[in-house]
């Protein structure tokens, strides 16, 4: 082939390939593993787990929310659970504990945002638990939309015939396996956009046994369940133009005495972990320690979902990927004016400075925001004036080019 033509025949070869690439469809599993301290999981040995990393991350992570805040939540399991799906605090989405008494439905699931945003994508729960759907996604409820998880292996626990409830606790294990292998399956055979596992022996044997090789054990056979789950993965990016994000984390810690309980705020009970196949990581992933929060932000972007204004605005995490304007915001009130600081992550465009006196999106409207400055987003500081809007409560939102965030400035009594 002459030389000219090669070189037309180059750029061409260039953008088909990039066509193909950016053709792929995006598809996401997230899975949470009850009750593994991250000194557990770090030491143990997890090759399943260390190959996800290899192709992405692994994190030291929390739970729990801001510490003596606001936003202050037990370190339970339903609790991070909803935190994770909501990508808030219990301040918001009122799970409280694993009796799931009262969620706050106005605060969006990541399911929900996927069948709204795209109502033709599949989404999938593979769980021992029915509440995880029922209660926390709240399925089939108008509360929620009354959208329809299209792939369900739950309820495992209630067929006491198949999965014998021995002393030793066991049948949980037993369980894990049918949901670790229903949901390779599914994954492999069917290819929902969205799923959620969710193993439990992990948080069964800690609370009977504490810190102990039971414990060890039951986190190594839980390597072994994700580890299907990422072959079944491997294989549809091999064989279809697919491409996957999957994280793996941890509900909550376990309490430092012996490792049996967890519910508190102590270090060891806040401090979780993420596995990830993330291999683009942006600099607030890279120099800050990620929340819980943090994962369905980050799907949201991998996925290109379009999230309702209102609802981007309440959410508590930050994308772990893709371009940032803005993070980790503080706020502090001075006599008549609110200090408002954040961590520029990019030198992009401006940040705006948006304020609310009033928490009407709990109920179900939308609040009334006004905006009261704007300033280069590199300023990482703007002191605005609320002579004229008294309140014991201030809702900041900071709007930046590539993302936004929230704080809430309570007064004490």
């Amino acid at each position: 082939m002459p030389f000219f033509k090669r070189l037309l025949v180059l750029p061409l070869l260039f953008i088909s390939f990039y066509c193909l690439s950016q053709d792929k469809v995006k598809k996401a599993v997230f899975i949470i593993a009850d009750g593994i301290p991250a000194d557990v999981i770090e030491r143990l040995n997890v090759p399943h787990l260390k190959s996800i990393q290899e192709n992405g991350a692994y994190f030291r992570a929390y739970v729990g929310g801001e510490k003596g805040g606001y936003s202050q939540t037990p370190t339970i399991s339903a609790n991070g659970y909803n935190s994770l799906l909501t990508s808030t605090w219990v301040n918001k989405h009122n799970v409280w504990g694993n009796d799931i008494k009262a969620p706050n439905y106005n605060y969006w699931s990541i399911f929900r945002m996927v069948k709204n945003s795209s109502p033709q994508k599949k989404t999938a729960i593979f769980s021992s638990w029915t509440d995880n759907r029922t209660k926390l996604i709240g399925e089939f409820l108008p509360e929620t939309g009354g959208y329809k998880v299209d792939y369900v292996y739950d309820g495992f626990e209630l067929d006491t015939v198949k999965f014998h409830h021995d002393k030793a606790g066991e049948y949980m294990h037993t369980i894990d396996e049918e949901v670790a292998n229903s949901a390779a399956a599914c994954i492999k055979n069917n290819a929902p956009d969205l799923s959620w596992v969710y193993l439990e022996y992990t948080d069964d044997m800690g609370h009977k046994f504490g810190d102990s090789p039971q414990l060890n054990d039951a986190v190594e056979k839980m390597d072994m369940q994700v580890g299907k789950i990422w072959d079944a993965i491997q294989y549809r990016e091999k064989n279809f133009n697919e491409e996957w994000l999957i994280f793996i984390t941890t509900d909550h810690g376990r309490g430092a005495e012996n490792g049996r309980d967890h519910g508190g705020q102590s270090t060891r009970e806040r401090t979780t972990w993420m596995y990830t196949n993330l291999g683009q990581l942006n600099d607030y992933a890279r120099y800050y320690t990620p929340g819980i929060v943090d994962i369905t932000p980050t799907i949201a972007r991998f996925m290109e979902l379009k999230i309702p204004v209102p609802q981007v605005q309440e959410m508590d995490g930050t994308p772990l990927s893709g371009l940032l304007s803005v993070a980790k915001p503080e706020v502090n009130l001075i006599q008549t004016d609110i200090d408002v600081s954040w961590k520029a992550m990019d030198k992009t465009g401006t940040a705006k400075i948006w304020v609310a006196t009033t928490n009407d999106f709990k109920t179900g409207t939308n609040d009334s925001y006004q905006l009261l400055a704007e300033v280069p987003v590199t300023a990482e500081h703007a002191q605005v004036s609320v002579r004229n809007m008294p309140s014991k409560f201030y809702k900041v939102y900071i709007e930046g080019f590539y993302n936004s965030v929230n704080k809430w400035l309570v007064i004490a009594k």
